[in-house]
């Protein structure tokens, strides 16, 4: 629907989003490991490290050759795991343009852990609706859509450069694109889109976005509908005596003075 290129949106609490850097870095590294050993060995890696819902259920057993890593891990492992250059590429651009922002307004530390919580909780709903599958789920999406969700809350006004319909320049406020792409994510999880894109696991981080943003977020960052109030001053502080300036020598206008 859309290509997210650039927002205008500094940074102010950090001066290096070192664990946005690190994330894409990471989930680059992943897929060059897992997609350069051949088509078997990639095979091989999705089922190992992959979230398969009737496995983690217990409802089926995976062949000891393709058992990696305990079954409780995949709510993670999925998450930096691609299908193609293409799926890992339009995951990377939106935690590229968005991802900075959010750490900025979350700190270091627990926008990690924001991350990750939110790729848990899109596996979770995945395997809530889908139960007895035993398709593997790859990819960031469940993180990358509780990032856009968070992202759409802290900085709902600010202007997105965007591409759309892949073609078209526009610059546009964030809560027109993002709020449509939230629906967009939403209405296909209702209606039951197609079957290579859980929109489970995108609806899972949205819901966890919206919920941890306002959790963890800095307590200097207000939401957009919240004000910060000066605190007056005590009753017992001592009173402000204005200093009387000595009168000009001479009388002239000044001159750009208030």
């Amino acid at each position: 629907m859309f290509i997210p290129l650039y927002d205008s949106n500094h940074l102010r609490s950090i001066s290096l989003q070192y664990v946005t850097f690190g994330l894409i870095a990471l989930n680059v590294v992943a897929y060059l490991c897992t997609s350069l050993g051949g088509e078997q060995f990639t095979n091989a890696a999705v089922l190992g490290l992959g979230f398969i819902p009737s496995v983690v259920h217990d409802t089926v057993e995976l062949a000891p050759q393709f058992v990696v890593i305990p079954e409780s891990l995949s709510y993670l492992s999925y998450a930096f795991l691609h299908a193609d250059i293409f799926h890992l590429g339009g995951n990377m651009l939106f935690l590229w343009v968005f991802g900075d922002n959010v750490e900025d307004a979350l700190g270091h530390v627990r926008y990690l852990v924001f991350y990750l919580a939110c790729a848990v909780a899109g596996a979770f709903v995945h395997g809530l609706v889908a139960p007895d599958s035993q398709e593997p789920l790859i990819g960031a999406s469940g993180a990358i859509a509780g990032v856009v969700t968070a992202y759409l809350i802290l900085f709902p006004r600010v202007k997105v450069w965007i591409l759309a319909f892949a073609r078209i320049p526009l610059r546009i406020p964030a809560y027109i694109v993002l709020a449509l792409w939230i629906f967009l994510q939403v209405v296909m999880f209702l209606a039951g889109g197609e079957d290579q894109v859980s929109w489970a696991c995108h609806v899972g981080g949205i819901v966890a976005g919206a919920v941890l943003v306002l959790i963890l977020r800095r307590r200097d960052v207000p939401l957009e509908d919240e004000e910060i109030v000066v605190a007056p001053a005590s009753i017992d502080a001592e009173p402000i005596v204005p200093v009387e300036e000595p009168p000009a020598a001479v009388s002239a206008p000044r001159w750009g003075r208030q």
